[in-house]
């Protein structure tokens, strides 16, 4: 098994290696190029697009060679492959908002029909679609938010597929493992070029592709069944069926925390601003930090280590090894490390 994972991540890094510049050469010869504005697009140059392209077809390919072929599989690639379509179409600035946002709900129309949903079992059945529904929109659109600077949204996305990677490989679902190993990989080698200064973005394509993916992992386990969580829970939850799933719900929000919390702070201040919240304007947590003339490594560095913080201490908890009295000013304290460093 540990040579099958380390085979699908070498495979992948290499398709990713390969596919990168031929879409940075494919996105010039068609003048798919993401030019500054001054405003949001701060690069020096002209910077193209495709690098969405490169990751799903590095993530294809490597699956066609490890990865055993299943029904749920299908379904995960209908949704993932969908909101790479609708983001491909977008790219070309083809979409107005509400069209783009029917695309991604076809997309997580393929997701539930294909079971990637709640099992909570204090809520009933309709809830569960209903929150799953929401939660993978929230996450797809959240990926596709951050995508404001070099590297940003790709090493979100690492760290979080990387989180998720600890948890199937501590669960022993070696499958999920495996499918995440490969979708690593493929980030990875795509980082190589996205870093700062950045050869190529992803996209709306691969940001939409990224965040679907992401959304859809953490429906494939069983919060509430297979993890040591309670083990953790407060004297005042335990028992609690609404209270094991409020809380059990808190791990992979921690490991999405940062791109939800953009989600959140974009919303409030648009709209105190009075701008619809899907415009686009210069008011995401990179543009902050850059004003306050972070550079861009600065940045990453500062975001990774808040997400990794995050999604450790959700680990941590999750199999029991922190209590919620120690999770809970832990996280408060990122939280607000945080919104100081970007907002005040």
């Amino acid at each position: 098994m540990i040579i099958r994972h380390v085979v699908a991540f070498a495979c992948s890094l290499a398709f990713g290696l390969y596919m990168v510049p031929v879409m940075i050469r494919a996105a010039k010869k068609l003048r798919m190029l993401d030019r500054p504005d001054g405003k949001i697009k701060v690069q020096k140059s002209p910077v193209p697009y495709f690098g969405g392209i490169a990751v799903f077809v590095a993530f294809i390919s490597s699956l066609a060679l490890v990865y055993p072929f299943g029904e749920q599989l299908l379904w995960f690639l209908l949704g993932t492959t969908l909101l790479l379509f609708v983001g491909l179409i977008d790219d070309f600035n083809a979409l107005t908002p509400l069209q783009k946002l029917s695309g991604q709900i076809v997309a997580t129309a393929c997701f539930l029909k294909g079971g990637f949903a709640l099992k909570s079992r204090f809520f009933s059945d309709y809830i569960n679609v209903f929150a799953s529904g929401f939660w993978i929109l929230s996450v797809v659109n959240a990926f596709n938010l951050v995508d404001v600077m070099d590297g940003l949204s790709t090493t979100l996305a690492i760290v979080s597929a990387g989180s998720f990677l600890v948890i199937s490989i501590i669960l022993k679902q070696f499958a999920l493992s495996l499918l995440l190993t490969v979708f690593i990989g493929a980030l990875f080698a795509f980082l190589v070029f996205n870093k700062p200064p950045a050869k190529i973005y992803l996209g709306d394509a691969g940001s939409l592709f990224v965040g679907g993916f992401i959304a859809a992992t953490p429906l494939l386990f069983r919060w509430t069944q297979v993890l040591n969580i309670y083990e953790a829970l407060p004297n005042f939850a335990r028992g609690s069926l609404f209270f094991e799933t409020a809380v059990s719900a808190m791990v992979p929000i921690l490991i999405v925390g940062i791109p939800l919390l953009e989600v959140a702070a974009l919303i409030v201040i648009r709209k105190s601003k009075g701008l619809p919240f899907y415009s686009g304007s210069p008011h995401h947590f990179a543009c902050y930090l850059r004003e306050k003339n972070w550079s861009e490594k600065k940045v990453l560095f500062f975001t990774f280590f808040i997400s990794s913080f995050l999604s450790g201490f959700a680990i941590l908890f999750m199999f029991g090894i922190i209590p919620f009295k120690i999770l809970t000013p832990g996280v408060l304290l990122a939280l607000g490390v945080f919104i100081k460093v970007v907002y005040l």
